[in-house]
């Protein structure tokens, strides 16, 4: 395709190296849906007859569907996916598969190529992400009451419901889902005539290839065109953030399914054994999505770094665009699906949660605020006072709803016995009904917002 000037042939090791044939065969429905949409925009302008473009589409569809069968052989001789294509089209119909190629170049061909694989694995991330959403949403509403501790530096702060707590990593989840379709908007330009980098002399109709491919227009500048993989980094810098806050959620179904902890049992299906001690369940399904964050993050890492010195436009270094985000779409995708399963099959032991909740003086905060609403004290002044109090409890070896009146009144006398109806967890948790707060009331419109907006 290339070799007039060439007097030899490449070493096999600039062959090994060249070729991208082994990941970018991915490619293969893309590609022909591009030159499909190529093909029929040349007719259209007069620069195939019709004949030559009906020609030209059926031969590309049987390769296609060689290809969909498993049938199809890739030959790493041709490199890529592009001539690969190339060539079984010019065995199928003969020479006149050589005008495909009119007012293209591989430059702009790879870049539309990569664009439309993310865009579609970006169609299908949302979706994935929506069956998570929907089920953070089932078990939210199913545990709205359900108390269980909140955390601070992994220390006993308030209580909180499970429910609520559930509820944040949906909101993380939205806006994942918010960086999908913001991404998709914004990439959603098409790349193909600008040929190699400045565009062509045929007069070709860009906006109705961009059209034919479901774009929202072409690509305002060739060399941009040809040269951007703002795309490709954008969708791995969402994939890294998604999968940090997959990452986040695993590490806490690690620690509620630990036998310190004892929240929740996972089930079977997301759980593995161990082959010396007959009584381990190993959370492994939540411990490898917390892993693989590194692997999709590298990959955005390994992306900036491939970019951040190329001048314009193209250059073979961008060959290396496709395998990090191949593979962050691989384990992103499985990420998802397996934090599904795991967060709509778990069970809760709710009693333990209670108990847990109710250890660590995590009312402290409700005895300050009741001070500050009942005895007028200035807010600073009511938490010295609280930690007195639980000073006091500490030594007194009780709980603070557990702590006699008369110790507190050691502290502040004008404390009266009205202060322990705000001391137990379940009073803390339905007296935070600020807007986002952890009430069960606030919760249950958190959910019904969430429904109306993402269905039932």
């Amino acid at each position: 395709m290339w070799g007039g000037q060439f007097a030899v042939g490449m070493a096999d090791t600039m062959q090994r190296i060249n070729a991208s044939i082994g990941f970018d065969q991915k490619m293969y429905s893309q590609d022909i849906a591009g030159s499909i949409a190529h093909a029929a925009m040349l007719a259209k302008v007069g620069i195939l007859t019709t004949q030559e473009s009906e020609t030209i589409i059926a031969g590309l569809r049987v390769v296609l569907q060689e290809m969909e069968l498993g049938m199809f052989e890739f030959k790493v001789e041709l490199e890529d996916i592009h001539m690969n294509v190339e060539s079984r089209l010019s065995e199928l119909i003969g020479d006149i598969s050589g005008k495909l190629h009119t007012a293209r170049s591989r430059n702009d061909q790879v870049a539309l190529d990569f664009r439309m694989f993310v865009r579609d694995a970006l169609f299908a991330m949302n979706q994935e992400l929506t069956s998570l959403l929907l089920a953070l949403l089932q078990r939210a509403e199913e545990f709205a009451d359900t108390i269980i501790p909140g955390f601070t530096h992994l220390q006993t702060a308030q209580p909180v419901t499970l429910g609520h707590h559930l509820m944040a990593y949906l909101e993380m989840v939205i806006r994942d889902k918010g960086r999908i379709e913001s991404l998709l908007t914004r990439m959603n330009e098409c790349p193909l005539g600008a040929a190699a980098l400045a565009g062509t002399s045929f007069p070709i109709d860009r906006h109705l290839t961009a059209e034919l491919l479901g774009f929202d227009h072409p690509c305002r500048n060739s060399l941009d065109a040809v040269s951007d993989r703002d795309f490709a980094l954008e969708f791995l810098s969402t994939a890294s953030i998604c999968s940090m806050h997959l990452s986040r959620l695993a590490e806490e179904l690690v620690n509620w399914s630990s036998t310190p902890w004892g929240f929740i049992r996972l089930s079977d299906m997301f759980s593995t054994g161990s082959s010396i001690m007959p009584q381990k369940r190993n959370p492994d399904a939540a411990e490898l999505v917390r892993g693989k964050m590194g692997r999709i993050a590298g990959g955005w890492t390994s992306l900036l770094m491939t970019m951040k010195g190329l001048p314009l436009t193209y250059n073979k270094d961008m060959q290396e665009d496709k395998e990090p985000v191949f593979e962050a779409y691989e384990q992103w995708r499985i990420c998802v699906q397996v934090m599904t399963g795991m967060v709509g099959d778990f069970t809760v032991n709710a009693p333990r949660m209670r108990e847990v909740a109710a250890q660590g003086y995590a009312t402290a905060t409700d005895l300050a605020d009741w001070l500050v609403r009942t005895l007028q004290l200035p807010f600073r002044q009511a938490h010295h006072v609280t930690a007195r109090i639980v000073k006091a409890a500490n030594e007194a070896g009780c709980e603070l709803v557990d702590l006699p009146l008369a110790l507190m009144q050691e502290v502040e006398p004008r404390i009266t016995q009205e202060v322990y109806g705000v001391l137990t967890v379940e009073a803390s948790v339905a007296s935070r009904q600020s807007f986002g707060g952890t009430s069960p009331v606030r919760v249950r419109e958190a959910i019904a917002a969430a429904r109306a907006t993402y269905g039932p």
